[in-house]
């Protein structure tokens, strides 16, 4: 590794290499490689780099806001490439439109600093862990090659929420198959981490809660640009719905003594390398 380089940078630095051992044209490392993230981007599954290290799959836009934005901006602040697919549009709602959510969105994105982030097109309201559905989404995981994928907890009163959760387990697994018609080549990331819904009115034990104090704001700030969802037509209160996810956030940062967190469930066991980061 470079000295100070980033992940991506790091990774970067490896295409050029890969590249020059292969024997591709040098315009490609003077220009298209260097000055566009598209042609990174193609390269690097080229060689079977990891383009993120971190994919949420969120079954509407703003479900990866209200479950996990301090954690994104977290792993990204720490030089983790973080991707966002949400699995449908999220219309009809009752004050929304596609075109009101995309922009809302493209707003949330920018206040994370996500720089990729796309949509799968599924039927909201009508979510299912179908086999195309599946082939979809495994074909994403194989092109975008992440490291952990986090979904939402398998546990909850939204039925999309349910199947997105179903899907995202399903696709992993598809995801590592071989003599497939899938695109890109197998991959399997190795956890998943499951963030907390809006609808399921349950206390559960989390595997953990990270600390997003420095953050709130900023999550807040994102979830506030989803107005069509979260202040138009909501009670203005108090307590508005934005105040009540604050003192949730609250609750999950005072049982490990910090202002806010974000509560994280794993199906699997968690192993640490050291006890220095444990509060």
């Amino acid at each position: 590794m470079v000295a100070g380089a980033s992940p991506a940078s790091t990774d970067l630095i490896r295409v050029l290499q890969a590249v020059a051992a292969r024997g591709l044209p040098n315009r490609l490392k003077r220009n298209n490689l260097l000055q566009s993230s598209q042609s990174f981007q193609h390269w690097a599954r080229f060689i079977g780099l990891r383009m993120l290290d971190v994919l949420v799959i969120a079954p509407h836009p703003d479900d990866a806001e209200l479950g996990m934005a301090g954690a994104i901006m977290c792993l990204i602040a720490d030089g983790w490439r973080v991707g966002i697919l949400d699995l449908t549009d999220g219309e009809p709602t009752p004050h929304g439109s596609p075109e009101i959510r995309a922009r809302e969105t493209a707003a949330a994105t920018q206040m994370l600093g996500v720089a990729w982030r796309e949509n799968l097109g599924l039927p909201n309201r009508r979510l299912e862990a179908t086999l195309d559905a599946r082939a979809q989404l495994a074909g994403v995981i194989r092109q975008t090659r992440p490291r952990w994928l986090f979904a939402p907890y398998w546990v909850d009163s939204h039925p999309d929420h349910v199947a997105a959760t179903e899907l995202v387990e399903a696709a992993r697994f598809w995801a590592k198959l071989t003599k497939s018609d899938l695109p890109g080549g197998p991959h399997h990331p190795e956890r998943i981490f499951y963030y907390f819904g809006v609808h399921i009115k349950l206390v559960v034990p989390p595997s953990f809660v990270l600390d997003i104090s420095r953050y709130w704001d900023r999550k807040r700030a994102a979830i506030e640009c989803y107005a069509s969802q979260f202040i138009v037509g909501r009670p203005t209160g108090p307590p508005t719905f934005l105040d009540r996810w604050r003192d949730q956030a609250a609750y999950w940062g005072g049982t490990i003594n910090a202002d806010y967190g974000e509560p994280f469930f794993s199906r699997e066991p968690l192993g640490l390398t050291s006890m220095a980061g444990v509060r």
